[in-house]
Protein backbone atom coordinates (compact mmCIF):
# COMPACT_ATOMS: atom_id res chain seq x y z
CA UNK A 1 0.00 0.00 0.00
CA UNK A 2 1.36 3.55 -0.55
CA UNK A 3 0.94 6.08 1.15
CA UNK A 4 1.72 10.08 0.50
CA UNK A 5 2.44 12.69 2.90
CA UNK A 6 -0.45 14.17 2.02
CA UNK A 7 -2.67 11.39 3.00
CA UNK A 8 -0.72 10.44 6.26
CA UNK A 9 -1.08 14.11 7.24
CA UNK A 10 -4.76 13.76 6.33
CA UNK A 11 -5.00 10.20 8.67
CA UNK A 12 -3.79 12.23 11.61
CA UNK A 13 -6.44 14.71 11.11
CA UNK A 14 -9.27 12.39 11.43
CA UNK A 15 -7.54 10.37 14.10
CA UNK A 16 -6.67 13.13 16.15
CA UNK A 17 -8.73 13.31 18.49
CA UNK A 18 -8.06 9.95 19.71
CA UNK A 19 -4.57 11.18 20.78
CA UNK A 20 -2.53 8.29 18.71
CA UNK A 21 -2.87 5.61 15.93
CA UNK A 22 -1.01 3.45 14.41
CA UNK A 23 -0.83 3.66 10.28
CA UNK A 24 1.88 1.57 7.71
CA UNK A 25 4.08 0.73 10.71
CA UNK A 26 3.91 3.95 12.66
CA UNK A 27 2.48 5.30 15.72
CA UNK A 28 1.20 8.65 15.47
CA UNK A 29 0.66 11.31 18.51
CA UNK A 30 -1.31 13.89 18.52
CA UNK A 31 -1.84 14.43 21.91
CA UNK A 32 0.70 16.34 23.99
CA UNK A 33 -0.38 14.48 27.09
CA UNK A 34 0.83 11.20 25.42
CA UNK A 35 4.29 13.00 24.43
CA UNK A 36 6.85 10.69 26.90
CA UNK A 37 9.23 12.53 29.23
CA UNK A 38 12.74 12.98 27.74
CA UNK A 39 15.69 14.60 28.63
CA UNK A 40 18.07 16.35 26.00
CA UNK A 41 21.58 16.50 25.49
CA UNK A 42 23.35 19.18 26.16
CA UNK A 43 25.25 20.52 23.16
CA UNK A 44 28.06 21.86 25.23
CA UNK A 45 29.10 19.15 26.94
CA UNK A 46 31.33 16.43 25.20
CA UNK A 47 29.72 12.47 24.85
CA UNK A 48 32.62 11.69 27.53
CA UNK A 49 30.97 13.89 29.63
CA UNK A 50 33.54 16.77 29.31
CA UNK A 51 32.16 20.47 29.13
CA UNK A 52 33.03 22.73 26.45
CA UNK A 53 34.83 25.87 28.22
CA UNK A 54 36.74 27.57 25.03
CA UNK A 55 35.76 28.25 21.27
CA UNK A 56 38.35 25.85 20.51
CA UNK A 57 36.86 23.18 22.47
CA UNK A 58 33.27 23.84 20.41
CA UNK A 59 34.81 23.49 17.26
CA UNK A 60 36.08 19.82 18.42
CA UNK A 61 32.35 19.20 20.10
CA UNK A 62 30.43 20.24 16.44
CA UNK A 63 32.64 17.84 14.96
CA UNK A 64 31.52 15.30 17.26
CA UNK A 65 27.77 16.24 16.52
CA UNK A 66 28.44 16.02 12.96
CA UNK A 67 30.03 12.29 13.35
CA UNK A 68 26.68 11.50 15.52
CA UNK A 69 24.39 12.84 12.23
CA UNK A 70 26.47 11.00 9.29
CA UNK A 71 26.79 7.99 11.18
CA UNK A 72 22.87 7.42 12.95
CA UNK A 73 20.52 9.38 10.53
CA UNK A 74 21.96 11.43 7.60
CA UNK A 75 24.78 9.06 6.34
CA UNK A 76 27.75 10.09 4.96
CA UNK A 77 28.79 13.39 3.65
CA UNK A 78 29.92 13.21 0.26
CA UNK A 79 33.41 14.02 -0.57
CA UNK A 80 34.37 17.18 -2.27
CA UNK A 81 34.52 16.85 -6.16
CA UNK A 82 37.34 16.15 -8.34
CA UNK A 83 36.57 19.88 -9.96
CA UNK A 84 34.14 22.22 -10.31
CA UNK A 85 33.85 23.38 -13.52
CA UNK A 86 31.35 26.37 -14.94
CA UNK A 87 29.68 27.06 -18.36
CA UNK A 88 28.09 30.16 -18.36
CA UNK A 89 25.60 31.61 -21.00
CA UNK A 90 25.38 35.04 -21.60
CA UNK A 91 23.34 37.29 -19.24
CA UNK A 92 19.95 38.23 -20.91
CA UNK A 93 17.58 41.06 -19.36
CA UNK A 94 15.11 39.97 -17.48
CA UNK A 95 11.71 40.83 -15.09
CA UNK A 96 10.92 43.86 -17.40
CA UNK A 97 14.24 45.19 -17.78
CA UNK A 98 15.46 45.50 -13.96
CA UNK A 99 17.13 41.91 -13.86
CA UNK A 100 19.83 40.15 -15.57
CA UNK A 101 19.54 35.86 -15.75
CA UNK A 102 21.57 34.00 -16.66
CA UNK A 103 21.96 29.71 -16.84
CA UNK A 104 25.32 28.02 -15.33
CA UNK A 105 26.35 24.64 -16.22
CA UNK A 106 28.03 22.41 -13.90
CA UNK A 107 30.32 20.08 -13.85
CA UNK A 108 32.13 17.51 -11.39
CA UNK A 109 34.80 16.37 -13.75
CA UNK A 110 37.81 18.19 -15.49
CA UNK A 111 36.60 16.71 -18.42
CA UNK A 112 32.80 17.59 -18.14
CA UNK A 113 31.70 13.87 -18.02
CA UNK A 114 29.46 12.56 -15.83
CA UNK A 115 26.51 14.32 -13.91
CA UNK A 116 25.92 17.98 -14.40
CA UNK A 117 23.63 20.46 -12.65
CA UNK A 118 22.59 23.59 -14.07
CA UNK A 119 21.72 26.01 -11.90
CA UNK A 120 19.32 29.76 -13.26
CA UNK A 121 21.04 33.00 -11.75
CA UNK A 122 18.88 36.51 -11.32
CA UNK A 123 20.45 39.54 -10.47
CA UNK A 124 19.98 43.00 -9.65
CA UNK A 125 20.52 45.20 -13.32
CA UNK A 126 20.99 48.35 -11.72
CA UNK A 127 22.23 47.20 -8.00
CA UNK A 128 25.11 47.42 -5.99
CA UNK A 129 27.43 44.89 -6.74
CA UNK A 130 28.43 42.60 -5.27
CA UNK A 131 24.96 41.75 -4.47
CA UNK A 132 24.01 39.71 -1.35
CA UNK A 133 22.21 35.98 -2.71
CA UNK A 134 19.65 34.04 -2.04
CA UNK A 135 20.75 30.04 -2.56
CA UNK A 136 18.34 27.60 -2.90
CA UNK A 137 17.26 23.79 -4.52
CA UNK A 138 13.59 24.25 -6.06
CA UNK A 139 11.13 21.17 -7.18
CA UNK A 140 10.23 21.95 -10.17
CA UNK A 141 13.25 24.15 -11.88
CA UNK A 142 13.73 27.65 -12.36
CA UNK A 143 11.38 27.85 -15.41
CA UNK A 144 8.72 27.30 -13.09
CA UNK A 145 8.50 30.43 -11.65
CA UNK A 146 8.88 32.09 -14.86
CA UNK A 147 7.92 32.44 -18.68
CA UNK A 148 11.38 32.82 -19.98
CA UNK A 149 12.20 30.92 -23.13
CA UNK A 150 15.97 31.39 -22.39
CA UNK A 151 15.42 29.00 -19.35
CA UNK A 152 14.89 25.52 -20.21
CA UNK A 153 13.37 22.68 -17.97
CA UNK A 154 15.36 20.45 -15.89
CA UNK A 155 16.81 17.19 -17.50
CA UNK A 156 16.18 14.81 -14.70
CA UNK A 157 13.70 12.26 -13.79
CA UNK A 158 10.59 13.77 -11.43
CA UNK A 159 7.56 12.79 -10.09
CA UNK A 160 4.40 13.07 -11.74
CA UNK A 161 2.34 15.53 -10.66
CA UNK A 162 -1.58 16.45 -11.89
CA UNK A 163 -1.35 19.66 -9.61
CA UNK A 164 2.01 20.98 -11.62
CA UNK A 165 1.12 19.30 -14.95
CA UNK A 166 3.91 16.61 -15.11
CA UNK A 167 3.46 13.31 -17.02
CA UNK A 168 6.06 10.75 -18.07
CA UNK A 169 8.20 11.72 -15.19
CA UNK A 170 9.62 14.23 -17.22
CA UNK A 171 9.60 18.06 -17.08
CA UNK A 172 7.55 20.18 -20.16
CA UNK A 173 6.78 23.02 -21.52
CA UNK A 174 3.22 22.62 -19.33
CA UNK A 175 4.90 23.39 -16.17
CA UNK A 176 6.95 26.65 -17.06
CA UNK A 177 5.40 30.10 -14.92
CA UNK A 178 3.29 27.42 -13.12
CA UNK A 179 4.86 29.22 -9.59
CA UNK A 180 4.54 32.98 -10.39
CA UNK A 181 0.65 33.06 -9.30
CA UNK A 182 0.49 34.50 -5.74
CA UNK A 183 -2.06 31.35 -4.87
CA UNK A 184 0.36 29.20 -5.38
CA UNK A 185 1.82 27.39 -2.65
CA UNK A 186 5.50 27.61 -3.74
CA UNK A 187 4.84 31.07 -5.23
CA UNK A 188 8.28 33.05 -4.84
CA UNK A 189 8.23 36.71 -4.89
CA UNK A 190 11.05 37.30 -7.47
CA UNK A 191 10.61 40.86 -8.07
CA UNK A 192 9.96 41.51 -4.97
CA UNK A 193 13.62 40.05 -3.94
CA UNK A 194 15.40 41.41 -6.68
CA UNK A 195 14.22 44.79 -5.58
CA UNK A 196 15.68 44.66 -1.89
CA UNK A 197 18.85 44.43 -4.42
CA UNK A 198 19.16 40.49 -3.68
CA UNK A 199 20.33 37.92 -6.29
CA UNK A 200 18.86 34.55 -6.32
CA UNK A 201 20.78 31.44 -7.56
CA UNK A 202 18.91 28.00 -7.72
CA UNK A 203 18.69 24.58 -9.06
CA UNK A 204 16.34 21.54 -9.61
CA UNK A 205 16.63 19.34 -6.73
CA UNK A 206 15.47 16.54 -9.74
CA UNK A 207 18.84 17.27 -11.56
CA UNK A 208 21.17 16.07 -8.37
CA UNK A 209 19.07 13.25 -7.49
CA UNK A 210 15.77 11.35 -8.67
CA UNK A 211 13.09 11.58 -5.24
CA UNK A 212 11.03 8.66 -6.09
CA UNK A 213 7.99 8.17 -3.90
CA UNK A 214 7.72 4.31 -4.87
CA UNK A 215 9.94 2.26 -2.38
CA UNK A 216 11.33 0.11 -4.48
CA UNK A 217 12.77 3.15 -6.79
CA UNK A 218 14.11 4.74 -3.77
CA UNK A 219 16.73 1.54 -3.22
CA UNK A 220 17.79 2.27 -6.76
CA UNK A 221 16.77 4.96 -9.01
CA UNK A 222 17.35 7.35 -6.02
CA UNK A 223 21.03 6.73 -6.42
CA UNK A 224 21.84 7.73 -9.84
CA UNK A 225 22.32 11.20 -10.58
CA UNK A 226 25.34 12.88 -8.48
CA UNK A 227 25.97 9.64 -6.82
CA UNK A 228 27.71 8.45 -10.02
CA UNK A 229 30.66 10.73 -8.69
CA UNK A 230 30.93 8.45 -5.86
CA UNK A 231 31.00 4.29 -7.04
CA UNK A 232 28.54 1.74 -6.35
CA UNK A 233 27.19 1.94 -2.69
CA UNK A 234 27.93 -1.24 -0.29
CA UNK A 235 25.05 -2.78 0.58
CA UNK A 236 26.02 -3.83 4.01
CA UNK A 237 27.06 -0.20 4.56
CA UNK A 238 24.42 1.45 7.76
CA UNK A 239 26.06 5.08 7.23
CA UNK A 240 26.01 5.33 3.41
CA UNK A 241 25.65 8.87 1.73
CA UNK A 242 21.67 9.80 1.73
CA UNK A 243 19.58 11.75 -0.68
CA UNK A 244 19.06 14.46 1.56
CA UNK A 245 23.09 14.31 2.02
CA UNK A 246 23.52 14.54 -1.68
CA UNK A 247 20.67 17.88 -2.04
CA UNK A 248 23.12 19.33 0.65
CA UNK A 249 26.22 18.97 -1.07
CA UNK A 250 24.78 20.45 -4.41
CA UNK A 251 23.63 23.32 -1.95
CA UNK A 252 27.70 23.85 -0.92
CA UNK A 253 27.90 24.01 -4.79
CA UNK A 254 26.31 26.41 -5.11
CA UNK A 255 28.24 28.15 -2.45
CA UNK A 256 31.32 27.49 -4.70
CA UNK A 257 29.81 29.26 -7.68
CA UNK A 258 28.88 31.74 -5.62
CA UNK A 259 32.60 32.61 -4.52
CA UNK A 260 34.08 32.34 -7.58
CA UNK A 261 31.36 35.18 -9.12
CA UNK A 262 32.78 38.32 -8.45
CA UNK A 263 29.07 40.37 -8.51
CA UNK A 264 28.13 38.09 -5.45
CA UNK A 265 29.09 38.23 -2.06
CA UNK A 266 29.73 35.27 -0.36
CA UNK A 267 30.15 36.57 2.59
CA UNK A 268 26.13 37.89 2.61
CA UNK A 269 24.19 34.28 1.45
CA UNK A 270 20.75 33.20 2.64
CA UNK A 271 20.29 29.36 2.48
CA UNK A 272 17.10 28.02 2.11
CA UNK A 273 14.36 25.75 0.94
CA UNK A 274 11.06 24.17 1.90
CA UNK A 275 10.13 20.66 3.18
CA UNK A 276 12.51 18.20 2.39
CA UNK A 277 14.74 20.72 0.76
CA UNK A 278 14.45 22.79 3.70
CA UNK A 279 16.16 19.25 5.60
CA UNK A 280 18.89 19.76 3.02
CA UNK A 281 19.54 23.36 3.99
CA UNK A 282 19.61 22.83 7.16
CA UNK A 283 22.22 19.81 6.99
CA UNK A 284 24.42 21.69 4.68
CA UNK A 285 24.16 24.80 6.73
CA UNK A 286 25.34 22.93 9.47
CA UNK A 287 28.12 21.03 7.62
CA UNK A 288 29.57 24.08 5.42
CA UNK A 289 30.42 26.92 7.96
CA UNK A 290 30.78 29.38 4.89
CA UNK A 291 27.10 30.02 5.15
CA UNK A 292 26.19 32.67 6.82
CA UNK A 293 22.41 32.22 7.40
CA UNK A 294 20.34 29.45 7.11
CA UNK A 295 16.84 29.51 6.76
CA UNK A 296 15.08 26.60 6.56
CA UNK A 297 11.06 26.71 6.20
CA UNK A 298 8.99 23.75 7.08
CA UNK A 299 11.22 21.23 7.63
CA UNK A 300 8.77 18.86 9.09
CA UNK A 301 10.33 15.46 10.96
CA UNK A 302 13.49 14.61 10.78
CA UNK A 303 14.71 18.20 9.68
CA UNK A 304 14.62 21.00 12.84
CA UNK A 305 11.82 19.70 15.37
CA UNK A 306 12.73 16.82 18.50
CA UNK A 307 12.10 13.51 17.84
CA UNK A 308 11.84 12.74 21.37
CA UNK A 309 8.97 15.47 21.21
CA UNK A 310 7.17 12.21 19.98
CA UNK A 311 4.28 14.58 18.07
CA UNK A 312 3.05 14.30 14.47
CA UNK A 313 6.09 13.17 12.01
CA UNK A 314 7.85 10.75 13.41
CA UNK A 315 11.17 8.37 12.60
CA UNK A 316 8.73 5.14 11.61
CA UNK A 317 7.00 7.45 9.27
CA UNK A 318 10.11 8.67 7.69
CA UNK A 319 11.90 5.39 7.53
CA UNK A 320 8.67 3.81 5.79
CA UNK A 321 8.32 6.31 2.90
CA UNK A 322 11.41 7.94 2.50
CA UNK A 323 14.13 5.12 3.07
CA UNK A 324 16.26 7.17 0.48
CA UNK A 325 16.68 10.17 2.72
CA UNK A 326 18.48 8.23 5.55
CA UNK A 327 21.08 6.00 6.47
CA UNK A 328 20.62 2.29 7.59
CA UNK A 329 21.40 3.22 10.98
CA UNK A 330 18.12 5.55 11.74
CA UNK A 331 15.90 2.37 10.81
CA UNK A 332 16.77 1.22 14.14
CA UNK A 333 14.84 4.27 15.80
CA UNK A 334 11.70 3.76 14.20
CA UNK A 335 8.65 3.14 16.79
CA UNK A 336 12.13 3.47 19.40
CA UNK A 337 12.83 7.10 19.86
CA UNK A 338 13.75 6.31 23.59
CA UNK A 339 16.68 5.10 22.30
CA UNK A 340 17.98 8.16 20.34
CA UNK A 341 20.97 9.62 22.33
CA UNK A 342 20.83 12.86 20.68
CA UNK A 343 18.25 14.89 19.10
CA UNK A 344 17.87 18.12 16.51
CA UNK A 345 18.50 20.57 18.33
CA UNK A 346 22.22 19.52 17.82
CA UNK A 347 22.34 19.79 14.21
CA UNK A 348 20.93 23.30 15.07
CA UNK A 349 23.52 24.57 17.60
CA UNK A 350 26.15 22.64 14.72
CA UNK A 351 25.27 26.13 12.78
CA UNK A 352 26.18 28.59 15.71
CA UNK A 353 27.62 30.83 16.10
CA UNK A 354 26.70 31.40 11.84
CA UNK A 355 22.85 32.50 12.42
CA UNK A 356 19.60 30.71 11.93
CA UNK A 357 15.88 31.31 11.42
CA UNK A 358 13.63 28.33 11.57
CA UNK A 359 10.18 29.27 9.62
CA UNK A 360 7.48 26.96 10.94
CA UNK A 361 3.92 26.37 10.68
CA UNK A 362 0.86 25.62 12.04
CA UNK A 363 0.12 22.10 10.77
CA UNK A 364 0.47 19.54 13.74
CA UNK A 365 2.51 17.21 11.55
CA UNK A 366 5.37 18.91 11.56
CA UNK A 367 4.85 20.17 15.03
CA UNK A 368 6.15 23.85 15.05
CA UNK A 369 6.12 23.47 18.83
CA UNK A 370 8.87 20.85 18.64
CA UNK A 371 10.39 22.99 16.25
CA UNK A 372 10.36 25.73 18.58
CA UNK A 373 12.10 23.81 21.59
CA UNK A 374 15.11 22.33 19.58
CA UNK A 375 16.01 26.50 18.79
CA UNK A 376 15.36 27.10 22.35
CA UNK A 377 17.70 24.13 23.00
CA UNK A 378 20.30 24.98 21.00
CA UNK A 379 20.29 28.55 22.38
CA UNK A 380 23.12 28.36 24.76
CA UNK A 381 25.73 27.93 22.30
CA UNK A 382 25.30 31.22 20.73
CA UNK A 383 25.44 32.43 24.23
CA UNK A 384 28.34 30.62 24.82
CA UNK A 385 29.75 32.68 22.55
CA UNK A 386 28.51 36.05 23.86
CA UNK A 387 25.99 36.20 21.05
CA UNK A 388 22.46 37.14 21.36
CA UNK A 389 20.47 33.92 21.23
CA UNK A 390 17.12 32.85 21.00
CA UNK A 391 14.44 35.71 22.88
CA UNK A 392 12.90 35.25 25.72
CA UNK A 393 9.17 35.24 25.84
CA UNK A 394 8.62 31.62 25.15
CA UNK A 395 6.42 30.61 21.89
CA UNK A 396 5.27 33.33 20.36
CA UNK A 397 1.89 33.14 18.38
CA UNK A 398 1.41 32.79 14.22
CA UNK A 399 2.96 36.13 12.37
CA UNK A 400 4.44 37.16 15.60
CA UNK A 401 8.04 37.76 14.64
CA UNK A 402 9.33 38.26 18.71
CA UNK A 403 11.12 35.18 18.59
CA UNK A 404 13.45 36.45 15.45
CA UNK A 405 16.83 37.42 17.15
CA UNK A 406 19.81 39.20 15.67
CA UNK A 407 21.64 35.36 15.21
CA UNK A 408 18.69 32.88 16.05
CA UNK A 409 14.94 32.68 15.59
CA UNK A 410 11.72 31.21 14.93
CA UNK A 411 8.58 32.13 13.41
CA UNK A 412 5.46 30.46 12.55
CA UNK A 413 2.63 31.21 10.00
CA UNK A 414 -0.91 29.40 8.80
CA UNK A 415 -2.02 28.54 5.37
CA UNK A 416 -0.75 25.66 3.40
CA UNK A 417 2.14 23.59 3.30
CA UNK A 418 5.48 25.64 1.03
CA UNK A 419 7.42 28.34 1.23
CA UNK A 420 5.39 32.02 0.84
CA UNK A 421 6.24 35.80 0.35
CA UNK A 422 5.96 36.22 4.21
CA UNK A 423 9.10 33.63 4.77
CA UNK A 424 10.78 35.60 2.09
CA UNK A 425 10.22 38.76 4.04
CA UNK A 426 11.15 37.29 7.27
CA UNK A 427 14.33 35.64 6.34
CA UNK A 428 15.53 38.82 4.05
CA UNK A 429 14.24 41.79 7.23
CA UNK A 430 16.71 39.01 8.95
CA UNK A 431 19.35 39.18 6.96
CA UNK A 432 19.60 42.54 6.15
CA UNK A 433 19.79 43.54 9.48
CA UNK A 434 22.66 40.75 10.35
CA UNK A 435 24.49 41.97 7.33
CA UNK A 436 24.31 45.73 9.07
CA UNK A 437 25.23 44.11 12.47
CA UNK A 438 28.17 42.66 11.14
CA UNK A 439 29.55 45.53 9.55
Amino acid sequence: MKISRTLFAALAAVFAGTGAYTCHGARINYDKNKIPPYTLEDPLVFEDGTKVRIPQDWEKRRAEILEIFQREMYGRMPPAPEAVVVEEGKEAVAFGGYALRRQIKMWFKKDKTGPMVEWTLWRPRYGKTPAPVLLFLNYHGAYSYSPDKGIPPPRGWTRNSAEYKISGHRFTEATRNIHSNPEDRYFMPIHAILARGYAILTACYCDVSPDPADAKKQDTLAYTGVFDLWGARDPERKDDTTALGAWAWALSRGMDYIERNGKLDKKRVVLTGCSRLAKAAFIAGAFDTRFPLTVPVQTGGGGVPLQKHFYGENAATMNAMFRHWYCGNYRKYANNEKSLGFDQHLLAAAIAPRALLVCSFTEKWFDPEGEYLAVKAASPVWEAFGLPGLPSGGMPACFDTSAIGERLGWVCRREAHGISACDFKWMLDMADNLWENCK
